[in-house]
């Protein structure tokens, strides 16, 4: 059950990771489990940067394994950073909260309506589920580091440029 790098076929599959289409002809990788449905296996399909932030472990074997991967440095630093920081993967963008009924999963206050929050996601079971928010002031103390902007601004392309610029204003205050 080798994980593999390929050039997408089609232009029909989509990134687990951050739900974006996989362009034909764009360098994917696929992470192979046990088909928990029947016998055989699932090839899960990622854009080699949101594999290296969302499932380090996958990739870094494959990486092992393959011999030309594009941007391979960058890959592996990703992957080595999401491994030594356990929650890193957990990432999956930042919004500004419409309520003010969620709570941070760090010190369980209310996220007030309007400010930002990062959106936190487990891996189970081959899916990513949803897991709650947690305040940008709360980032230190969750993620055991501060140095995850650009992993934040991965994984929230559904933000305009000006809102991307707020965000890290926000970021770095």
């Amino acid at each position: 059950m080798a994980h593999v790098f390929e050039p997408a076929s089609t232009g029909r599959s989509k990134c687990r990771g951050c739900g974006q289409a996989i362009a034909k002809g764009e360098i994917r990788f696929g992470e192979r489990l046990p088909n928990p449905f029947a016998e055989g296996e699932v090839t899960h399909w990622f854009h080699p940067l949101c594999a290296a932030y969302k499932r380090p472990e996958p990739i870094v074997q494959a990486l092992a394994e393959a011999q030309a991967v594009p941007d391979r440095q960058a890959l592996e630093a990703a992957a080595q950073r999401s491994l030594a920081q356990h929650r890193l993967p957990r990432i999956d963008g930042a919004e500004r909260a419409p309520t003010g009924q969620a709570r941070c999963r760090t010190c369980k206050e209310p996220i007030e309506k309007g400010s930002w929050r990062i959106r936190l996601v487990f891996h189970e079971e081959g899916n990513f589920a949803a897991g709650g928010f947690i305040h940008l002031g709360c980032c230190q103390a969750y993620f055991e580091t501060r140095d995850i902007l650009e992993q934040v601004l991965h994984f929230s392309r559904a933000l305009a440029a000006d809102e991307r610029d707020a965000l890290k204003q926000a970021f770095e205050a």
